[in-house]
């Protein structure tokens, strides 16, 4: 069942001692533009509340959802990264195609996080309609954005204690 992850609201669910320490990269699609751009203001707001600094908060565009996988590979080997998130919207139409899209995406970060042993935090909304992303992006279910955020500092957090 979709909805906001309850500790999002809680101001320790933002105390994360070695934030500030992190390099984080965000690629954001931009296709469905208007509710992927939410999800990106989410991700940074939520960085920065968490203690990482804004030079450390790396922001690069790729065209679409599908692409994402690539661009977040050459943000990767462009720096010293903690954790990549990927932000992205793909809405369902006449066809089948967001099922191979969504699918190849969500192989390709997997099989990229465990190979590069680094968060790349899945950020794409898979939904059937526009208010269906509209209501993740801000609205009643809350913002993906913010919940990938999160997401990963609890990934480096879990790294950073074993």
């Amino acid at each position: 069942m979709a909805g906001k992850l309850k500790s999002t609201t809680e101001s320790e669910a933002l105390n994360f001692p070695n934030a500030s320490d992190y390099l984080i990269g965000i690629v954001v699609s931009e296709y469905h533009a208007e509710i992927c751009e939410k999800l990106k203001k989410a991700a940074v707001s939520t960085l920065k509340k968490a203690g990482v600094s804004t030079k450390n908060i790396i922001v690069k565009n790729a065209p679409g959802a599908y692409e994402i996988p690539l661009a977040a590979r050459w943000l990767f080997d462009a720096g010293d990264f903690d954790a990549i998130i990927c932000l992205g919207c793909v809405i369902k139409g006449d066809t089948e195609h967001d099922f191979y899209i969504n699918d190849a995406i969500a192989k390709q970060l997997m099989a990229m996080s465990v190979q590069d042993d680094t968060p790349y935090v899945f950020g794409i909304l898979t939904v059937n309609n526009h208010q269906q992303a509209a209501d993740r992006a801000g609205g009643k279910l809350g913002n993906k954005g913010e919940e990938c955020a999160i997401a990963a500092l609890k990934m480096l957090t879990l790294r950073d204690n074993l």
